[in-house]
């Protein structure tokens, strides 16, 4: 089976799954405990942060450590629209973001606070003029992921940035995608927070964090816990901490190959598959959004499957949910194209014949399947 899922999660590295299974085996205590055994799992703790907070070059004191991506975002979205509460209810953000944000924003509506909910341009980005127009007087947090998950496009942080911060609102972005195959450190100054996982970089599952500037007022979603300065409750994941700071030592962009392989895939697939993107300079190579004219998503994939390749049908948090992409409805396109919407996404692993032979794959399933038009 050739996997072409990477932006659903990855194999754990080997380093990774050394480091984690050590400090499983050697750093077992409660890092909070005060004994030598606790103490010892504590200083692994700490390490893992700093190591993280130096890739990122941010302060280490900023970092909580969370079960992943979702919890991140949730956790991060909701305290500092709480802690911003006094001056206001009104969030922005984008139709398209991870299901993990639209949650903690309906979560956030169901409190009393409104949302305005953003659509994409033709080319996959948020339009800065409209989310300025959204603005109001009583606006406190502007939510825009860095890296759709599922068309790959980059969204124009450092000029919302720019706009957010003249009006002193604060700003987070979902980095999830972005953490391992862009330079996240670069972004760091235009935003308050953001959220990282680990199993996108071949880290443990169940492991992720957030960067939260220590400037920023928040407030606990949780209160009275311990772990994470109160951030979050339960014990800590010393040991998949671990790991994650194994994974983060061994991050490889490989930007110049990527836009290679994602060339291969348009070269051996013809005109058989619609591309869904942005501009080159505003998008990620190795997520790829596409579409067969009037060929349902889920028949790529299960076609696809059969011949040996592993592909999705958007974000696995919403897989076996109805809707189609959300990325390509906050585009434009109508329901029935979203319906058609399949995902590809490729990583170190990868070899540029897998990607050829699954373009020509590909190339098969629409000259079987495909009918009308895609727009």
């Amino acid at each position: 089976m050739f996997y072409f899922d990477y932006a659903a999660t990855t194999k754990m590295s080997e380093r990774a799954r050394e480091t984690f299974m050590e400090a499983a085996e050697s750093f077992y205590g409660n890092s909070e405990s005060l004994h030598d055994i606790g103490t010892d799992a504590r200083a692994v703790l700490e390490k893992s942060r700093d190591l993280i907070s130096s890739y990122l070059g941010i302060p280490a004191e900023g970092l909580y450590f969370t079960s992943g991506g979702t919890e991140g975002n949730l956790l991060a979205i909701v305290s500092l629209a709480m802690g911003a509460s006094g001056k206001g209810k009104h969030i922005i953000s984008s139709m398209a973001e991870h299901a993990s944000v639209h949650s903690a924003l309906g979560f956030l509506e169901r409190l009393g606070f409104e949302v305005t909910r953003l659509p994409f341009t033709e080319k996959g980005t948020v339009d800065v003029k409209k989310l300025e127009a959204a603005i109001r007087p009583d606006t406190v947090l502007v939510s825009v992921q860095h890296i759709n998950q599922e068309i790959g496009t980059i969204q124009p942080i450092e000029e919302i940035s720019r706009m957010v911060r003249r009006r002193g609102l604060l700003f987070h972005s979902d980095c999830v995608q972005s953490f391992g195959k862009a330079d996240v450190a670069r972004m760091i100054p235009y935003v308050d927070s953001i959220t990282l996982s680990s199993h996108k970089i071949h880290g443990p599952k169940g492991v992720g964090a957030v960067y939260i500037h220590p400037s920023c007022v928040m407030a606990p979603v949780f209160p009275h816990l311990s772990h994470e300065k109160g951030f979050r409750g339960g014990t800590v994941n010393v040991p998949g901490i671990a790991g994650f700071a194994a994974a983060v030592e061994e991050i490889l962009i490989e930007s110049e190959r990527d836009w290679e392989y994602r060339t291969a895939l348009k070269e051996a697939t013809g005109r058989a598959v619609v591309f869904i993107e942005g501009e080159r300079a505003m998008q990620l190579p190795s997520i790829v959004g596409c579409m067969i004219t009037g060929v349902q998503g889920q028949l790529v994939l299960l076609e696809c499957n059969k011949a040996g390749f592993a592909i999705s049908t958007g974000s696995a948090c919403q897989e076996h949910h109805e809707g189609g992409s959300k990325a390509v409805e906050a585009m434009g396109y109508p329901k029935e194209a979203a319906d058609q919407f399949f995902r590809i996404s490729f990583g170190h692993h990868t070899k540029k014949k897998e990607i050829v032979s699954l373009g020509e794959t590909l190339k098969k399933i629409a000259a079987v399947h495909s009918v009308g038009t895609a727009r």
